[in-house]
């Protein structure tokens, strides 16, 4: 039994969508959370920052005393998730790829035409193509960025013809031109607009990597004897920039889940380790 936070990270609110699957899968668990949206998007970041800003937050988290550090960011998994592991070699640190990615190698039929879009540096990366590619190798894989999503969906501009608009913009050549029937979500910002996305494309199957990741998390908690059991920790989300639409996001991204109403809002400045709790 280990009481102690799981500390998740994204660059800003997409890693969210993670934390309601937790929470129905381990609800004895708790969290704490930390968006760096003061200086997101990440994706379309030189490397070297990214590793620099991701740096900065696990060192953040690990003097908060987690038990585990989830990578709720694929941009982050994709270039970091190695460099973290050495840094910290005491305590598990989960990235979101690998298990989405073996998800799909898993399930999906021979000569599945599969399409992952991300941002610009997760698809450079080819994280998700290389792994799947070498487990299994006759799937077909397509990949595109998306660079204009998370913005938009920073901006909680989601139920709207703009957004339907810009997935178009991105997804109807590569949808068609690859006759796909799988896309993974590749950033975890995209599970906010999966309604778009199957609404747009109904034949499509989709893959959401916030939803899988949930299974690695538990096993290496119940391999380690460390699930929680009767926890009081309140959960905690920190922002480098606490603004209206992180607060009104989380409302919509945890609309169904009755435990995210005991929380903490923080905002906290990385660079100056400033707390400004509200």
């Amino acid at each position: 039994m280990d009481n102690r936070p799981i500390g998740f990270f994204d660059s800003g609110l997409g890693g969210l969508t993670s934390i309601p699957y937790l929470m129905n899968a381990l609800p004895q668990e708790k969290v704490i959370y930390f968006g760096d949206t003061a200086r997101t998007p990440y994706g379309s970041k030189a490397v070297t920052t990214i590793r620099r800003f991701s740096s900065e937050i696990a060192d953040f988290l690990v003097k908060c005393n987690v038990k585990m550090i989830v990578i709720a960011c694929n941009t982050v998994s994709a270039t970091c998730l190695e460099d973290l592991r050495k840094r910290f070699p005491e305590i598990p640190i989960v990235g979101i790829i690998t298990p989405a990615a073996d998800e799909v190698a898993r399930t999906c039929p021979e000569g599945s035409r599969v399409g992952i879009i991300g941002t610009k540096v997760t698809i450079a990366s080819h994280a998700y193509r290389n792994h799947i590619a070498a487990l299994a190798p006759k799937l077909r894989i397509s990949e595109t960025a998306c660079p204009a999503f998370v913005p938009l969906i920073e901006e909680g501009i989601i139920r709207n013809e703009i957004m339907d608009m810009t997935i178009r913009y991105y997804m109807d050549d590569f949808v068609k031109n690859n006759r796909l029937d799988t896309v993974i979500l590749g950033c975890t910002h995209y599970p906010l607009i999966k309604e778009n996305i199957s609404r747009i494309y109904p034949d499509l199957k989709i893959v959401n990597p916030s939803s899988v990741v949930i299974g690695e998390i538990e096993k290496i908690l119940r391999d380690r004897d460390q699930l929680a059991e009767n926890s009081d920790f309140t959960n905690v989300f920190y922002a480098s920039d606490l603004s209206e639409n992180f607060i009104n996001m989380i409302d919509h991204i945890f609309e169904d889940v009755d435990e995210h109403k005991k929380v903490k809002f923080v905002n906290f400045d990385l660079e100056r380790e400033r707390m400004y709790e509200l």
